[in-house]
């Protein structure tokens, strides 16, 4: 059901070749599907007031309505307005079933083209018979029809382009990230230029501070990046020489030059933005089961209406025959069947928004019922994330307590991972002051080093210990991990000379969320940074029986990948780090206080940051999809009842449906898709 006026532009796109400006392509894309979701709000109030005329003057499948009026050229009115409704509320249908006959797959768009296209000139026939040579008896028009079907049509269609576009402002995101000028390199001359004129082997020169314009290889310089509206990572990752950087991350302190790689559509930041539209604008196993339905009820309309011609015509003659094969084509029309999937779209969006939930990917809630794993990180989706200090310990008598605090807070001044702040809220409390620190370098997944006074320094975790084969007292610090902390060694020159323990809060409703999840027969599993005991200590007070702990960032990827050859896999991180494990994954699930590209990188969002609110989504999932099939139920069984009826299949019983029966079947199946919609609810 999505629009094919839209469809057609992506394809242009996609053939262009030259599209080089990131910003462009992704405000394209929004301004797009903006513009579509605005033309449909415009043509539905628009045809819903000349509707109402119509309403008023003409009678519904030949049925007089008690308010029903006529005067002197009532008639005449009513073919007018009929006639701007078709022409002006009817053109996206009109375009969009010449698309569906093109690729020779009749669906929603062609049923209701058929339905309106035969509607209105049948209705102009039956005036011109009745106001100008006067038959008898009248025909019957079908204005009411046509008026209320482009109505309740425009209305499925704009609800639905609506919940596109609330997911729509991640793309717009990805645009802002990148500056709109670059320093290009000429030999020795620099050249300020827009980044639309980027090619592939520029030079680029990128100063302290600024937004990376492209994605490329360093020629000269050293740096750190913050990558972390990119790739999820919170600390700054440190850059040398024929190191890659991310068009759209940021440059840290030092001068460097870039030789891009990649520029417009061949950029990360595009390949993402495509990704992104390709999610919002992806249809439900239900929407394309509402597309296959309409396909079957077009060649099934379509046949009846030909062999009730047919037989009716060697019955009872043409005159007979053509007012029943045109209401056996008008009565195909689906009016609830155009609505019973974006109601209930609209709903569920509703719904989750007020229980704290953005769904951002629609395919993800027919995929939750049949999930088998759920990984999930611990710190920040678990644990509360916010770290504070147990304990600090000399292992040198050269170096204090207080110094071991600051030399650690000095480092981590400047990154806001849990840990780094914790330590630094612990040194403000004490009003420690800060050294300088130099040639800080990121070490993902292990910690950070540095010089201070010349001497080079680490706060590190035990794993870049074991790596550099530094000694430490491994008893004494399986002792403090299996108490639940994260253990930090300071290292001065190649010796460890302290340590720090952190404690992190369990979340009140995690437990509740992991029993949540066992009811459900879904497998929890624990893939964190984490320390082996310190992990193995929370899992155990969550009765959490697979743990993958001391995975470093590039290894979460590979842990989703292999659970997702045993089965369908939700994956819940709060954004450091986790941005690819989010993205392959069945199920991403973001927390709502990590950060932006992980909630750009997942299919939900959990606003309040709360485990057990996943618990919320998989019920709303349940009880959504439920509320689809249900709809399409309704929507598609008048149609399937109404259809043989209207062809005189019981005429040889005395029976012959009476369009006004028609009508009011019609009538009812579309409020019973309405009100079936609007009753869903999270049970």
């Amino acid at each position: 059901m999505m629009n094919h006026e839209m469809h057609n532009h992506e394809e242009m796109m996609d053939r262009s070749g030259d599209m080089h400006d990131m910003s462009h392509m992704t405000h394209g894309g929004h301004e797009m599907g903006h513009m579509h979701h605005m033309d449909f709000k415009k043509k539905f109030f628009i045809c819903l007031f000349l509707t109402i005329p119509i309403l008023l003057f003409s009678p519904m499948m030949g049925m007089t309505l008690p308010f029903t009026i006529h005067f002197p050229g009532s008639v005449w009115v009513v073919a007018i307005l009929g006639t701007i409704i078709y022409l002006y509320g009817g053109k996206p249908f009109m375009d969009g079933a010449k698309d569906e006959l093109h690729d020779r797959k009749p669906a929603m768009m062609t049923l209701v083209t058929m339905g309106i296209t035969v509607a209105f000139f049948y209705s102009i026939y039956s005036v011109v018979a009745n106001d100008v040579f006067h038959v008898v008896p009248k025909v019957d028009d079908f204005f009411w029809e046509l008026a209320t079907l482009i109505d309740i049509m425009l209305l499925g269609h704009w609800i639905e382009m609506k919940t596109v576009m609330q997911a729509g402002q991640a793309v717009e995101k990805l645009a802002k990230l990148l500056p709109d000028t670059a320093h290009v390199l000429h030999g020795e001359h620099q050249m300020d230029m827009p980044i639309a004129t980027l090619k592939k082997d520029m030079i680029v020169l990128v100063k302290a501070s600024e937004k990376i314009p492209a994605d490329g290889v360093i020629i000269e310089g050293k740096t750190s990046v913050n990558e972390s509206m990119i790739t999820g990572e919170s600390k700054l990752v440190a850059k040398a020489i024929e190191d890659t950087v991310i068009g759209g991350s940021t440059n840290g302190d030092g001068l460097i030059k870039v030789r891009v790689t990649g520029t417009g559509e061949t950029g990360y930041l595009a390949k993402v933005g495509r990704l992104i539209q390709e999610a919002q604008q992806s249809k439900t196993q239900e929407e394309s089961l509402a597309d296959k339905v309409a396909g079957l009820l077009f060649y099934a309309a379509l046949i009846i209406a030909i062999l009730a011609f047919v037989i009716w015509t060697i019955v009872s003659g043409v005159s007979v025959a053509f007012p029943i094969a045109v209401t056996v084509l008008v009565i195909a029309c689906p009016h609830a069947l155009g609505l019973a999937i974006p109601l209930v779209s609209a709903r569920t969006t509703a719904l989750a928004a007020t229980n704290g939930l953005l769904i951002r990917n629609r395919e993800v809630m027919q995929t939750s019922t049949h999930l088998s794993y759920v990984l999930m990180d611990k710190t920040g989706t678990l644990t509360e994330g916010k770290f504070t200090i147990q304990t600090i310990e000399s292992l040198n008598k050269m170096i204090s307590k207080e110094e071991v605090l600051q030399l650690a807070a000095t480092l981590e001044q400047g990154t806001n991972h849990p840990l780094a702040l914790g330590i630094l809220e612990a040194a403000k409390e004490q009003k420690i002051s800060l050294l300088q620190a130099e040639n800080t370098e990121q070490l993902p997944g292990m910690g950070i080093l540095g010089t201070i006074h010349q001497q080079k320094v680490a706060f590190v975790s035990k794993n870049y210990l074991v790596d550099q084969k530094i000694p430490f007292d491994k008893e004494k610090f399986d002792e403090l991990a299996s108490s639940g902390v994260s253990v930090s060694y300071l290292v001065i020159d190649g010796k460890a000379v302290g340590l720090i323990t952190q404690g992190d809060q369990i979340k009140e409703d995690a437990k509740a969320f992991i029993v949540e999840l066992k009811k459900r027969n879904l497998t929890p599993v624990m893939v964190t940074g984490d320390n082996e005991h310190s992990a193995k200590k929370v899992a155990d007070l969550l009765a959490i029986g697979e743990v993958r702990a001391e995975v470093r960032p590039e290894e979460k990827a590979a842990i989703v990948a292999e659970y997702c050859k045993l089965g369908r896999v939700m994956m819940i991180g709060d954004g450091v780090n986790d941005a690819p494990a989010l993205a392959l994954s069945d199920i991403g699930v973001a927390i709502g206080a990590g950060t932006d590209i992980a909630i750009d990188s997942a299919d939900v969002v959990l606003v309040k940051s709360r485990p057990i609110d996943v618990i919320t989504f998989l019920k709303l999932s349940k009880q959504s999809v439920r509320k689809m099939k249900q709809n399409l139920f309704w929507g598609a069984g008048y149609n399937v009842l109404a259809l043989p009826l209207a062809a005189g299949v019981l005429a040889p019983i005395g029976f012959l449906l009476n369009p006004m029966i028609g009508a009011v079947l019609m009538s009812l199946s579309t409020v019973i898709v309405a009100v079936n919609a609007m009753l869903l609810r999270i049970e």
